[in-house]
């Protein structure tokens, strides 16, 4: 019997062994499938390319943000947020070689003081061709005119071509000329306004020199301040753990540098009234400097789409508006500049550029706090920052 225990014993241990090994069969190759089932495998191979010539994690954080991932899509691949999931990403895809760390500042020294000194150069220019403008008269004066605006265009471009509002994505013509056509407008438009009004022009009408020449003065403080922004945002970007956690920080730096800029400019228009004689228009040019200042700083982190069509937007509104003046004296058709005639005759020729810039600054602010404060807006830094 005890023979018989045993062997009985042993078959049942025989028996339940078999069993348990049947069943930790089953258990290793289920748990083989779902281990073979690798959702972050096929996402590496997805955006391959992004993930082999990224320097840091950060770029693949901000090139998956680009690419429609967000924090809850992150959740699903078993991460935490969009930047977990972007380190081992960087830290699955083989590399010949392992990348220099990407440097927060600019490679040369003096390249700082080098845009810094170029912010000047347009308002420099535009200061010149005033006092100019002032001490000529008759055909001398278009003269310079004529080599002042373009002095200062060149300036303009030589300035914009470096620092953090430079841009690699080339403008189209039709922006260019919208933003020629605006800042014409802030120097002529008024005095053309108020003659169209009267029933002239009868002969030269007024220019408003003193806006034009603060808005020249502000490129320094608009570089000054989008460098701030740049440096601070990749700050943040280096700390932040989340999309969310970014976007919020981001968009009380945005605000900031944007209200600096604001305040900047007062007091450019305040000066260059006083020092020129002549009444400034602080809600049109301060709208148009405004207008002006986002529409560079979301052309300068790729988003070029939104800046062309509210530039042409505002740019036709305020051609329009001088267009149904004139066009008022038509027979029959005096109903076309009652609008405007009204608008003037509320607040004054100064309150058509005020409203149309105004609105369309409010159009690009918030849709700056949506882009701007994204993470894919600031992965590269600027090769001024």
């Amino acid at each position: 019997m005890g023979a018989g225990d045993r062997l009985g014993a042993g078959s049942g241990a025989g028996a339940g062994g078999g069993t348990g090994g049947a069943d930790g069969a089953r258990k290793a190759t289920a748990t083989g499938r779902r281990g073979a089932v690798d959702p972050v495998k096929a996402l590496m191979h997805r955006h391959r390319e992004l993930c082999e010539r990224a320097v840091d994690p950060l770029e693949i954080a901000a090139g998956l943000e680009a690419h429609g991932v967000t924090d809850r899509t992150a959740a699903r691949f078993r991460h935490r947020d969009v930047f977990s999931l972007a380190e081992e990403l960087y830290a699955r895809v083989p590399r010949d070689g392992e990348p220099a760390p990407r440097a927060m500042t600019s490679a040369r020294p003096g390249a700082r003081a080098d845009w810094a000194a170029l912010a000047l150069l347009p308002g420099a220019l535009c200061a010149a061709a005033v006092a100019g403008l002032r001490l000529t008269d008759g055909q001398p004066r278009l003269a310079v005119a004529a080599v002042g605006a373009l002095a200062v265009a060149l300036g303009l471009r030589v300035a914009l071509r470096r620092g953090p509002l430079s841009t690699g994505h080339r403008t189209t013509s039709a922006t260019r000329a919208w933003t020629c056509w605006l800042i014409a407008y802030a120097l002529l438009g008024d005095g053309l306004l108020s003659a169209g009004l009267d029933g002239g022009p009868d002969g030269p009408w007024p220019l408003a020199t003193a806006p034009l020449l603060a808005l020249a003065l502000a490129c320094a403080p608009a570089s000054w301040c989008a460098h701030l922004f740049a440096v601070r945002a990749s700050r943040r970007l280096t700390a932040s753990r989340g999309l969310e956690e970014f976007a919020s920080s981001v968009q009380p730096l945005l605000l900031g540098a944007f209200g600096l800029f604001l305040c900047t400019l007062g007091a450019l228009l305040a000066l260059c009234g006083a020092a020129l004689g002549e009444p400034t228009a602080y809600a049109g040019a301060g709208a148009l400097g405004a207008l002006l200042l986002l529409a560079r700083l979301l052309t300068a982190r790729g988003f070029t789409h939104a800046p062309a069509v509210v530039l042409a937007v505002a740019g036709a509104a305020e051609a329009t508006a001088l267009a149904t003046v004139f066009a008022g004296r038509l027979p029959g058709c005096s109903f076309l500049a009652t609008p405007v005639e009204t608008v003037v005759d509320a607040w004054g020729p100064g309150a058509v550029p005020a409203l149309v810039c105004g609105a369309a600054t409010l159009v690009l602010l918030v849709h700056s706090t949506r882009t701007l404060t994204r993470a894919s807006a600031h992965a590269l830094p600027c090769g001024a920052t």
